[in-house]
């Protein structure tokens, strides 16, 4: 399921440098999360859908790492670099072991189904 993204050779060299690290840090330590929590929910204040996703997990005793990242008016364009790197257009983005499985009602999905017991086993 490819997405488009904008061939490096319609990239003009002298920016190449710019769009490639343009806001990596935030997506390193999500990246840096993921590789050390089996569970990582990526979430930002005052939206309640990470509130949703935590407690369903605190529900079931699943352990997980919070990270979060400003909310509606602050660091918008950091949670942007986020979004352009997994192609999901809202939070919270939900990891289960390295991978991307939606936002709160995905996950709550997964739990109700059994699903996400077989995920982490």
């Amino acid at each position: 399921m490819p997405r488009p993204v904008l061939e490096e050779a319609r990239i003009h060299p002298a920016i190449r440098n710019k769009v490639a690290e343009s806001r990596q840090t935030i997506v390193r330590e999500v990246m840096a999360a993921i590789a050390a929590n089996d569970v990582v929910v990526v979430g930002m204040g005052i939206n309640p859908h990470p509130k949703q996703a935590r407690k369903a997990l605190d529900a079931i005793g699943q352990p997980y790492k919070y990270l979060e990242y400003g909310n509606y008016l602050s660091q918008w364009r950091d949670r942007n670099a986020l979004k352009m790197w997994t192609g999901w257009p809202t939070f919270p983005m939900v990891f289960v072991k390295g991978t991307l499985v939606g936002g709160a009602s995905d996950l709550q999905k997964l739990i109700d189904s059994g699903e996400l017991k077989g995920l982490l086993d």
